[in-house]
Order: structure tokens, then C-alpha cells, then sequence
């Protein structure tokens, strides 16, 4: 089973980036049910992992606390591959991606090699125009969402498909309160 783990985000704010989509040519966008932000991605594991994963991740404690998304970017330097939301600079859930990534290495996962760079992903970038692409960024650089709470974090399975990936949210890890 392919695995990540990522924070859900409210109907509100997603709705709000569905209406961002659009006027980039052979950019794919995300779907309604492919909106999250990714805190770690984990990859194919059996099912053994995939239980000590769980253990692993029901055992953090961590408070809730707000998150606002902010301004817009890429990934793939001159080769555009992906379209982003960023994340305003957040403490908490700095320490609870951190939290994750400890959880996830004591039970035998190897370190994620990429720096962790809070993200919504909107597009899929392939063969896009490139000056398009700065038009969008640059139309979009003061977007910022309402801020929203975040009480909990899931995680999630991946199957990938022609399409684009299908998510199922596995499990969910409420917040203490």
C-alpha cells in the first residue's frame, strides 16, 4: 500500500483554490478530493509497516492550532513540473511535521532527503507555456486564505491511476484538546 501522511483541508478554503484553477494550458488540476497538505510522504509499504506506521502515529500528542495558506508557486525550476499554494510560516506545524518524521523513522523509515516545504498542490505542469505560468503566478502572488483551524492529521493511501492518484483517507489522528 502507498502511503503519506497529510492535514485535510476545509471545504471553505478548498473551494476558494478550486476557483483559482484555470488559464494555464495542459496544466492538470487537482481535484476537490485530491486537495491536502502533504507533511510526509512514506511510499509503498506491506501491511506489517503499515500497522506500525498507525502505532506509531496514534501515540503523538500535539495541540491544534490555525494555518493560513499563502501566495503561490512552482516546483521544478526551468522545467515546470507542479503548481503550489504555499503556507504562511507556522511554529506548530513545523514541530508537528518534525514530530511525524521521528515517529515515522523509529519505526524504521528512512529520513525524507527534501527539505520540508508546507505546500497545497493545484496543478500538474506538463508542457505548460511558461509565460502563462508567470501570468498565473504572478496574478496570484497575494492570495491568502481564511485562516482555518487544524485539528487533527490523517493518514492517507494512494492508488495511481491514468487519471491522476486516488486518495483514501485511512486513519485520523485527532489533536489532544
Amino acid at each position: 500500500m502507498r502511503l503519506f501522511v497529510a492535514l485535510a483541508l476545509p471545504d471553505q478554503v478548498a473551494e476558494g483554490l478550486l476557483l483559482m484553477e484555470g488559464g494555464i494550458p495542459g496544466a492538470r488540476w487537482q481535484r476537490r478530493e485530491q486537495l491536502h497538505l502533504t507533511l510526509r510522504f512514506i511510499g509503498e509499504v506491506d501491511g506489517r509497516v503499515a500497522a506500525d506506521i498507525d502505532d506509531a502515529l496514534a501515540a503523538l500528542c500535539a495541540p491544534g492550532f490555525t494555518l493560513e495558506l499563502h501566495g503561490v508557486d512552482t516546483f521544478g525550476g526551468r522545467d515546470l513540473r507542479q503548481l503550489w499554494v504555499g503556507v504562511r510560516p507556522n511554529s506548530a506545524l513545523t514541530h508537528l511535521q518534525r514530530k511525524i518524521e521521528t515517529a515515522l523513522q523509529r519505526v524504521g523509515l528512512p529520513a525524507e532527503p527534501r527539505k520540508f516545504t508546507p505546500h497545497v498542490s493545484l496543478a500538474k505542469l506538463k508542457g505548460a507555456p511558461r509565460e502563462r505560468v508567470m501570468a498565473y503566478l504572478s496574478g496570484h502572488a497575494l492570495y491568502t486564505s481564511a485562516p482555518f483551524d487544524v485539528s487533527a492529521f490523517e493518514l492517507y493511501s494512494s492508488t495511481l491511476t491514468p487519471n491522476g492518484s486516488l486518495y483514501r483517507c485511512e486513519r485520523r489522528y485527532p489533536f489532544a484538546t
